[in-house]
């Protein structure tokens, strides 16, 4: 990577850190009691730190097991954006959530946070004795570039056979990162996200041009999408990201993959954490009402 791209990415970090870690303050549920613990896992990639949000009210038997992936371009590191939407999910599916602190870029580029993503969901899914939860009953998610984890981990568990979630929840996700960012229209006049921010992101992530088509980093561009699990798919009306992720949808629907697929309008990226705060409810209940359905069976 060029060293002014790196600077780029770098600067990226630290301005756009703590702005991300703020959540609008009408929904961060500060109602909900939050009952978490520190959990480190070791991966193929190195150490991965976590959160593990457990239900306020204990279950009988183990509670199920969501993986939560949060958003940041690939070069944010701030886990706790998704604090709102972890204790919210924990209450209102009644499932133990674990927050994943996953490497980012520059430092860490493609492929450590896909390594680290499905290490970490392989080793939940093999420790629930251990750490209390179900781990036969498992489900991913994220929010922008986690979403895209989300749909790369899906993709290595198909492929590997060690485990099978039972939902995946893709929320306003990037899928592809080879089409030039110019090309991906919004329907306003400034969305967050505009090109010269997607491509400092990309360049970050992906370094080698030529790994952008691979479908661990454009799930899009995949033309094998039958046998992934279950989808939620949340879009944004007016999010740059928008289209891919109807497209994707589509495609996962055509491929024979149960999907729920929901537009929600007038709300740009980010929605689920900047509001408006009635979209941004509807989206996160909408999150823990599918995975409640999914992971109760």
């Amino acid at each position: 990577m060029p060293i002014s791209a790196r600077l780029q990415a770098r600067g990226i970090q630290l301005l756009m850190g703590r702005v991300m870690a703020r959540v609008h303050k009408d929904l961060r549920f500060t109602d909900i009691p939050k009952r978490t613990e520190a959990l480190r896992v070791e991966t193929g990639a190195g150490p991965v730190s976590c959160t593990v949000y457990r239900p306020p009210v204990a279950t009988e038997a183990p509670a199920p097991v969501y993986i939560n992936f949060h958003g940041g371009g690939f070069v944010v590191a701030r886990p706790e954006q998704d604090d709102h939407i972890c204790r919210y999910i924990a209450a209102e599916a009644g499932c133990v959530v674990i927050n994943v602190d996953y490497a980012v870029a520059p430092q860490r580029p493609f492929p450590v946070p896909v390594h680290q993503a499905y290490d970490v969901a392989a080793w939940v899914a093999a420790n629930g004795p251990a750490g209390g939860w179900d781990g036969s009953r498992l489900a991913v998610g994220g929010h922008s570039a986690g979403a895209n984890l989300t749909a790369a981990v899906c993709r290595l568990a198909r492929e590997r056979g060690a485990f099978s979630p039972r939902l995946q929840i893709i929320d306003s996700a990037p899928l592809d990162q080879l089409a030039d960012p110019a090309t991906k229209q919004s329907l306003i006049a400034k969305p967050l996200l505009s090109p010269q921010l997607m491509r400092i992101f990309t360049a970050a992530y992906v370094p080698d041009a030529a790994d952008r088509a691979h479908p661990l980093v454009s799930p899009a561009l995949a033309d094998d999408l039958a046998g992934l699990p279950a989808a939620l798919v949340i879009t944004a009306e007016n999010d740059r990201l928008r289209d891919e992720g109807d497209a994707y949808a589509k495609a996962l629907e055509a491929a024979g993959v149960p999907v729920t697929h929901r537009v929600f309008e007038g709300v740009d990226h980010y929605f689920t954490h900047t509001g408006p705060v009635e979209a941004g409810k509807e989206a996160i209940d909408l999150m823990a009402t599918t995975l409640r359905t999914a992971l109760s069976a």
